[in-house]
């Protein structure tokens, strides 16, 4: 079913170059969203309760209190939070990040492909 709800993404933890090109892959697949930064735990904080999903960095950049995204995916999965996918090349850590309670993410070097859109719709309800 698809959802015609506002679309707000947050990109979680990534450098500025990296946050970037996200943001031009993820506003190509779904036109109209929202797409922002946090780059901090505060900012972070502050949109969560509006955000549809977060796309998290397997290494936190920013002013985080922990270091890897794969924590951070489980304490907020835990608190029942919004959805999120980790943003990393490696199959072990998105292996533990979908254990941790994140959708199926993929790695940078993926970010424009076609299996990256699928993701992203079917994650914000637009498949």
């Amino acid at each position: 079913m698809v959802s015609d709800e506002p679309v707000r993404i947050l990109i979680v933890g990534h450098c500025g170059p990296d946050s970037y090109a996200l943001r031009s892959a993820v506003s190509r697949f779904v036109p109209g969203a929202s797409v922002e930064f946090a780059a901090d735990e505060a900012a972070l904080q502050g949109s969560m309760p509006t955000a549809t999903l977060l796309l998290v960095n397997r290494v936190l950049d920013g002013d985080y209190r922990l270091e890897y995204g794969v924590e951070l995916i489980r304490e907020l999965s835990a608190a029942g939070q919004p959805r999120t996918m980790l943003i990393s090349n490696f199959p072990d850590a998105q292996d533990e990040a979908v254990r941790a309670g994140a959708l199926p993410g993929f790695g940078k070097r993926e970010m424009n492909s076609d299996d990256a859109r699928q993701k992203i719709l079917a994650a914000v309800g637009r498949l």
